[in-house]
């Protein structure tokens, strides 16, 4: 017999997660100059930068260290074959490379271009860096006190010896909870159009990209008043069908000649994912993954394959075959929030629990019986008006049945792109258990 359990813990109470709050990479800039690839971070938790090149935007990609630690740089090459870098918050530094880009150029450029100077909730940062018919612009985002939220800032130089000017050019939230729209770059289109490239957070659904016009007048950017809610370019690509950023998967995949198989481009990996370990051509129509590792938790599993949550409402299904599990073995379908999940117990029952991702041992508010190795899952989020929460179930014949509470979802630094859907095995006893996910269905709810 399988008992069913709903466990859940506030969030708030985590410890686990503090661990993971503001590390990994932040903010890269990517560039291509004279046929290389560029893109540099910086990771909090190592306080080092980071620069991979590359001869094809497909790699390989080599590694290397700058010395130093740049907090949101941006990277520039200049026409003259120097090159630099602005970083930093509240204050912006302008600082030149060596040629092989290991770190500043000895008596290089080195100062100080922007500082904040009125009362703010955050300093200006997440610079990007450009020059355009030869001036230069650095933007970034900033809140004022005055503003309370986000919003888009820019200055300019004749030079990078030159005093830079500017401030605020753009500032709205789209009518939506006072949530700017700000943080990021610009392009310019083969007509010679120019687009700001910015974000909104949208609460535990996570940050969404929002398209601005914007033109140059006198050698400065003049914003649209307004993000439209929508904005028509010509395509690039004529005939070409964009595919939707997530959607269902049958895991029906035929190896290339080289015997590779490329999931669908609306997955993503929670983490540097293990090919031997995952497979979705073992089983015809089967996303087989096994455990090669222990792990206290469902943060450190491997192999968690993840897609972003939708608003303003998106439901999940998929069905969990877990006769491979292992004692100790956990698997299912999670919120990276908190999660659904079929347990190999020692007795070699079968359980199906909600809980939060980083959370032991968690409240049990249900129990309930369910027969066979095989279950259907489902989750609902809700993110109508940020009311961001989720609901978990479970298939019993013909029904739906929730499994515990509505759970409120939060949007934290540890998940940085949102509350993402996922399918989960980890093992907390001994490796080598296997789960077999099928029959993949998102839907996105109006």
């Amino acid at each position: 017999m399988c008992t069913t359990y709903w466990t859940i813990r506030p969030h708030s109470g985590s410890k686990t997660a503090n661990i993971f709050t503001a590390r990994g990479m932040w903010a890269p800039s990517f560039r291509h100059h004279k046929g290389k690839f560029y893109v540099i971070f910086v990771a909090n938790d190592t306080r080092r930068t980071y620069l991979y090149t590359a001869d094809s935007v497909t790699g390989p990609w080599t590694k290397q260290y700058i010395e130093g630690f740049y907090h949101d740089c941006s990277l520039l090459f200049d026409d003259d074959g120097r090159t630099y870098l602005i970083y930093g918050n509240a204050e912006i530094h302008l600082l030149e490379l060596k040629e092989d880009l290991s770190g500043p150029k000895p008596g290089g450029l080195n100062r100080v271009i922007v500082k904040e100077r009125e009362p703010y909730h955050l300093g200006y940062e997440g610079a990007h860096f450009y020059k355009i018919d030869g001036r230069y612009y650095a933007f970034f985002i900033h809140i004022s006190k005055a503003s309370g939220r986000r919003t888009q800032a820019c200055f300019a130089a004749d030079s990078l010896e030159g005093e830079f000017t500017g401030g605020e050019v753009f500032n709205d939230d789209m009518g939506y909870f006072n949530s700017g729209v700000a943080q990021g770059g610009i392009v310019d289109t083969p007509d010679g159009k120019w687009v700001a490239v910015l974000f909104q957070d949208h609460g535990a659904v996570g940050r969404i990209p929002v398209l601005v016009p914007l033109r140059f007048e006198n050698g400065f950017p003049v914003f649209a008043k307004a993000a439209p809610p929508m904005i028509e370019l010509p395509s690039t690509r004529p005939g070409y069908t964009y595919q939707p950023l997530v959607g269902s998967d049958d895991f029906d995949y035929t190896p290339d000649e080289d015997g590779k198989v490329r999931l669908k481009d609306v997955w993503q990996w929670n983490h540097t994912p293990d090919d031997a370990l995952w497979s979705v051509t073992d089983k015809p129509g089967v996303y087989r993954v096994t455990s090669g590792k222990i792990s206290p938790n469902l943060t450190f599993a491997v192999n968690t394959l993840t897609q972003r949550a939708m608003g303003p409402a998106c439901e999940i299904t998929v069905t969990l075959d877990g006769s491979g599990l292992k004692d100790g073995d956990y698997a299912g379908l999670c919120f990276l929030i908190g999660t659904v999940r079929l347990d190999r117990l020692d007795q070699g029952d079968r359980s199906i629990f909600g809980k939060l991702v980083d959370e032991e041992p968690g409240t049990e508010l249900a129990r309930i019986p369910v027969s066979g190795n095989v279950v259907t899952l489902k989750t609902i989020g809700n993110f109508v008006n940020n009311a961001d929460e989720c609901m978990f179930y479970y298939r019993d014949g013909a029904d739906w049945k929730q499994l515990g509470i509505t759970h409120q979802m939060v949007y934290k630094l540890d998940h940085f792109m949102g509350c993402r859907i996922g399918l989960f095995l980890f093992s907390t006893r001994e490796v080598g258990g296997t789960a077999d996910f099928s029959d993949f269905q998102y839907q996105v709810l109006k």
